[in-house]
């Protein structure tokens, strides 16, 4: 059942500690919202599992052979690359395969699909450097997911949408494990639009980190103890706020950590 363990991985960027033996397990299937302060090492935690970010210590494990679809953050220079948006989503399909690609019709409507889901059908031929910002973040899930990966590594797949587009995408992680047996690391500033679909939080702090429900780690006190200063987790018609850290919510311009 578990797909990948993160056993006592530590990393720090000269002086600065990112994390200090973390540790925690991914199961197949399972959903995991990954949350915390900007400069906490969300994203890199994900460059860690895919192996562009070598740790100090410790060890990142993935189960022999099985596959990951990473999903970025959206840049501004996404838009230099010269690719129509039907290609770039066909690369999650068959892009890791050697040779070139075999056009076929199965595939042409595997790609259609996938767009069709994420309701981006309409940009199958726009260059990618046309997108918006919600568009790219769109049509980068569908290529996640085509290929029904083992994995998918989400770095806030739903920034740049409105709230109808941030749960239309959400229910579509939720079926692709459903489906497909799909684990999700979420990347999110906001649990509210998935909280539904997570079995744990992972939340990563300045003090440490805390792995568990959402119940047992969305408090007041967890989360004061995480940042040793006083934190408010106040819920409301479903959605968590937290209060008392200044950079909790999302900022254009973070620091990408």
């Amino acid at each position: 059942m578990t797909l990948l363990r993160a056993n006592k991985a530590s990393l720090s960027f000269g002086p600065r500690k990112i994390w200090d033996e973390l540790s925690f397990a991914i199961n197949r299937g399972e959903f995991i919202a990954l949350i915390g302060a900007n400069g906490t090492g969300k994203s890199t935690l994900l460059k860690a599992i895919i192996g562009t970010q070598e740790l100090d210590s410790g060890s990142i494990e993935l189960e022999t052979g099985a596959s990951v679809s990473y999903i970025p953050q959206h840049r501004t220079d996404d838009g230099y690359t010269p690719l129509k948006v039907k290609d770039l989503v066909r690369l999650g399909f068959d892009g890791h395969k050697p040779g070139l690609p075999w056009p076929s019709n199965a595939v042409r409507d595997k790609v259609n699909a996938s767009l069709e889901a994420v309701q981006a059908e309409h940009l199958a031929n726009e260059s990618i450097g046309n997108l918006s910002g919600g568009e790219m973040q769109r049509v980068r899930v569908a290529q996640a997911m085509i290929g029904e990966p083992d994995l998918i590594l989400a770095d806030e797949p739903l920034s740049n949408l409105d709230l109808n587009q941030q749960l239309l995408i959400s229910e579509l992680f939720e079926e692709q494990r459903k489906n497909s047996g799909t684990a999700v690391l979420f990347v999110t500033h906001d649990v509210s639009p998935i909280i539904d679909y997570v079995d744990l939080v992972l939340y990563l702090a300045p003090g440490g980190y805390r792995i568990g429900s959402t119940d047992e780690v969305m408090q007041s006190d967890v989360l004061s103890k995480l940042y040793g200063a006083d934190i408010d987790v106040v819920r409301n018609q479903g959605r968590i706020v937290v209060i008392g850290t200044h950079d909790h919510a999302h900022h254009a311009g973070e620091d990408w950590v």
